[in-house]
């Protein structure tokens, strides 16, 4: 696993010993997902939830976005590692604890993140979980935040939300899908300027 461009380009990521504690973005989801995303990765403030091995919000710091929040219990210490291989660690703080109770602190804490990662274990149901908080918080998402969630090819169940809206999807083989969220009210907004 590796960083496909910008600042740390080719730098080879740590990965976690046993298949059991990460399932990390196949490479071809990972440059799809950052292309469909395009030049709105810079200068954003990057929240990535599940993280892994960082392998998400560490890509959007290279291509230039402005800091990353990196979330995960289990791996918090590999992507510390993640972030000096990268010499990224100025730009990036890591969390270890329980996602949703960090969900709740950022939000306390009026962090509005512009670009949100979310990419829990499948067939869990994590990634509604986190749909659903960050739907009903106040302060967690920027304006003009975009919330990427990568779940099962299978999993099509999107609960009821009453202020997010699916912008955008992509399957990638019978495994992967990306969904991407923003706010109903700015892209109503944004359809009313065009």
């Amino acid at each position: 696993m590796r960083i496909i461009t910008g600042s740390a380009r080719g730098c080879r990521l740590k990965t976690p010993k046993g298949a059991e504690v990460t399932r990390p973005t196949a490479d071809r989801v990972k440059e799809s997902l950052f292309n469909i995303l395009g030049q709105m990765v810079a200068g954003r403030k990057v929240l990535d939830i599940f993280a892994g091995t960082g392998n998400l919000g560490l890509e959007a710091l290279s291509r230039g976005a402005e800091s990353a929040v990196f979330v995960d219990k289990a791996t918090a210490k590999l992507i510390a590692e993640n972030l000096q291989l990268t010499r990224l660690q100025e730009k990036g703080i890591v969390r270890s604890g329980d996602v949703f109770a960090e969900l709740s602190r950022q939000a306390a804490g009026k962090a509005e993140f512009s670009l949100i990662f979310c990419d829990p274990p499948y067939h869990k149901g994590l990634w509604q979980q986190a749909l659903r908080q960050i739907d009903a918080s106040d302060g967690l998402m920027a304006e003009n935040g975009i919330l990427v969630v990568e779940h099962g090819a299978e999993e099509n169940d999107i609960p009821e939300l009453s202020r997010l809206q699916l912008v955008h999807n992509r399957r990638y083989g019978h495994t992967t899908q990306l969904s991407f969220f923003q706010w109903r009210a700015y892209v109503e907004a944004e359809e009313e300027e065009a």
